[in-house]
C-alpha cells in the first residue's frame, strides 16, 4: 500500500477548496494555483518513477481490502495520463493569467480548475467502476462551472447542449454500473475481470459492455456521438477550452482503454471491431469537418474529433504494437491539443476574428506565433522526429499485424488532411494577403509563451523517445497483460 497513489488527487482537491476563500485576491489566487499544480507535477513525476522501479501501486482507502474497500491503483498508463494532464493543467493557469479576465479569475476560477484536476486525476486512478462514475462527476461538475463562467450568451447556449448530454450520458453510465454489479456482485475492476470470466453470462456481458461504449464514446467524441463537442469547445473563453480540449475527451478514451483490457475481454472479436468501425468513422467526420471551415478554432476542434479515432482505432487493434502507440498518442494530442487552443486563442485577441478569411501577413508582426502554428501543424500530422511520429506509426503497425488494412492506410491518409488543415492555418493567417484587422492589443507575448512551452514540451517527447519508451512500453506491457492488475489489486 502507497500513500502516494492519492496525492495527485488530494493535492488539486485541497487547492480547490482552499482557493474558495481566496477569491477576492486575484495575486494570491494565481500565485497558490501555481503552486498547487507545480507540486502535483512533482508529486506525479515521483510516482511514474516508483511505479516504474517498483511496479504497480495500490492504496485501500480505510484499510478495506479489494474487493470490498474502495482502491486506487496507479500502473503506468494511469501515471503517465496523472502526470501530462497535470504538465498541461499548471501550463493552463500560467495561461489564464493573460486570457480569463479578473471577473472570472473572481467568480472562483481557478478552484473550478483544481477541481476538475482532481476529478480527471481520479477518474485515472481510481480501480472501482463506482468511483470511476465518481471522479467523472466531479471533473464534469467543475466543467459545468467553467463553461457557464461569465455567462455569454454563446456560452450559456453551448453549454445548456453540454449538460444535458453529459447528463444522459451519467444516466447510461449508472445503470451500466448496476447491470455489472447484478450479473458479478462487485464493483472492483480488477474483481470484476475474474467474475465476468466465470458468470458464463457473454451475450448479457456483451450487451453490457456496448452500453458502456456509448457511455464513454459520448464522453471521448467518438462518431456518431461527438456533434456536443465542436460548439461547446468553442464557446468558452481559450483558457477553459484548451483545458476541455486537452482533457476531457482524453478521460473517456482512458475509461475505454481500461474497461476492455481489463473488464470487457470475453468477446474481443465483436466488441474491438465495432471500436475500430467507429474509430474509422471518427477520423473519416474529424477530417471533413477540419478542412471544411475556416474558423482557427472549429479546425483545432474537429482535429481533437480525428486524433479521437486514431486512438481509438489503437486500443481497437489491440497488439502491444498499437496500445504503444494509443498511449504515445494520447500523451501526445494531451500537449499539442493544449498548445493548439492556447496559440488560436492569442490570434484571436491579435486579430480580432477566428475566420482565416479576414486574416493575412501575419508573420510579421506575429513570427513566433506563426512558426508555433507550424510546428503544431507538422506534430499533429506526425512529421518524424515530432511527438506525433511515434504514436501514430505504432498504432498503425498493430493494424497491420491485425489485419485491419484499410483502416491502418485510412490512418495514414488523415495525417496529409490534418496537415493540410493546420497548414491553412498557417498559410493564411500569416503568409496571406494582409487584411485590415483591429489590433485589440499592442502585445500577445504573455499569451503565446504558455502555447509555446507546451510546443517545446511536445518536441522533447518526439525527441526524446529513446528516453520515454521503457515507460510507454511498461505502461503498454501492462495495459494487454490485465493478469498483473488484477494481481496487484486482488494480492492473488
Amino acid at each position: 500500500m502507497n500513500n502516494l497513489v492519492i496525492l495527485p488527487i488530494l493535492i488539486p482537491l485541497l487547492a480547490a477548496t482552499l482557493l474558495i476563500f481566496m477569491n477576492k485576491n486575484i495575486m494570491l489566487s494565481r500565485g497558490f494555483s501555481v503552486f498547487a499544480s507545480l507540486s502535483a507535477v512533482m508529486c506525479n513525476i515521483y510516482l511514474v518513477q516508483t511505479i516504474f522501479t517498483n511496479g504497480i501501486q495500490t492504496l485501500y482507502l480505510g484499510g478495506w481490502k479489494a474487493p470490498f474497500g474502495i482502491a486506487l491503483v496507479a500502473d503506468q498508463f494511469a501515471a503517465l495520463l496523472v502526470l501530462t494532464a497535470s504538465l498541461v493543467g499548471l501550463v493552463t493557469v500560467l495561461f489564464s493569467f493573460q486570457t480569463i479576465g479578473k471577473e472570472r479569475e473572481r467568480l472562483f476560477y481557478y478552484s473550478g480548475v483544481q477541481f476538475l484536476l482532481a476529478g480527471v486525476s481520479g477518474a485515472f486512478l481510481t480501480g472501482d467502476i463506482f468511483n470511476l462514475f465518481v471522479f467523472f462527476e466531479l471533473l464534469l461538475m467543475a466543467s459545468y462551472m467553467l463553461i457557464v463562467l461569465g455567462g455569454s450568451k454563446p456560452q450559456l447556449r453551448e453549454s445548456l447542449k453540454y449538460i444535458v448530454f453529459n447528463i444522459i450520458s451519467s444516466a447510461l453510465f449508472i445503470v451500466g454500473v448496476a447491470c455489472l454489479y447484478a450479473v458479478t456482485g462487485t464493483l472492483n475492476m480488477a474483481d470484476l475481470s475474474v467474475k465476468i470470466a466465470e458468470s458464463g453470462q457473454t451475450g448479457l456481458i456483451t450487451v453490457i459492455s456496448i452500453l458502456f461504449l456509448i457511455v464513454f464514446g459520448l464522453k471521448a467524441g467518438v462518431f456518431p456521438l461527438y456533434f456536443w463537442l465542436p460548439g461547446s469547445y468553442h464557446a468558452p473563453p481559450a483558457a477553459i477550452s484548451a483545458l476541455f480540449g486537452a482533457l476531457l475527451t482524453k478521460v473517456g478514451l482512458y475509461a475505454i482503454a481500461r474497461v476492455f483490457t481489463l473488464i470487457f475481454i470475453h468477446d474481443t472479436g465483436f466488441t474491438h471491431t465495432i471500436m475500430a468501425w467507429l474509430a474509422a468513422l471518427t477520423v473519416i467526420f474529424g477530417v471533413i469537418g477540419s478542412i471544411a471551415y475556416a474558423d482557427v478554432q472549429k479546425i483545432v476542434i474537429y482535429n481533437i474529433v480525428t486524433a479521437v479515432g486514431v486512438i481509438l482505432f489503437g486500443i481497437a487493434a489491440n497488439t502491444p504494437a498499437s496500445l504503444q502507440g494509443a498511449i504515445y498518442y494520447l500523451i501526445h494530442d494531451m500537449v499539442i491539443k493544449g498548445a493548439l487552443f492556447m496559440l488560436a486563442g492569442a490570434l484571436f485577441v491579435y486579430a480580432g476574428t477566428n475566420h482565416l478569411k479576414k486574416m493575412g501577413g501575419l508573420i510579421q508582426s506575429q513570427p513566433l506565433l506563426g512558426w508555433m502554428f507550424f510546428l503544431s501543424a507538422l506534430s499533429l500530422a506526425g512529421i518524424p522526429p515530432l511527438s506525433g511520429f511515434v504514436g501514430k506509426l505504432k498504432i498503425v503497425e498493430g493494424g497491420f499485424s491485425t489485419g485491419y488494412m484499410t483502416f491502418s492506410i485510412l490512418v495514414l491518409l488523415s495525417s496529409l488532411l490534418v496537415l493540410y488543415s493546420i497548414m491553412r492555418i498557417f498559410m493564411l493567417a500569416f503568409w496571406g494577403k494582409e487584411q485590415d484587422m483591429p489590433r485589440r492589443k499592442p502585445s500577445i507575448r504573455g499569451m503565446v509563451y504558455p502555447g509555446v512551452l507546451l510546443v517545446v514540451l511536445s518536441l522533447a517527447i518526439g525527441l526524446g523517445t529513446e528516453f520515454i519508451a521503457p515507460y510507454i512500453n511498461q505502461a503498454a506491457e501492462m495495459l494487454s497483460t490485465p493478469e498483473k492488475y488484477i494481481q496487484a489489486v486482488l494480492k492473488e
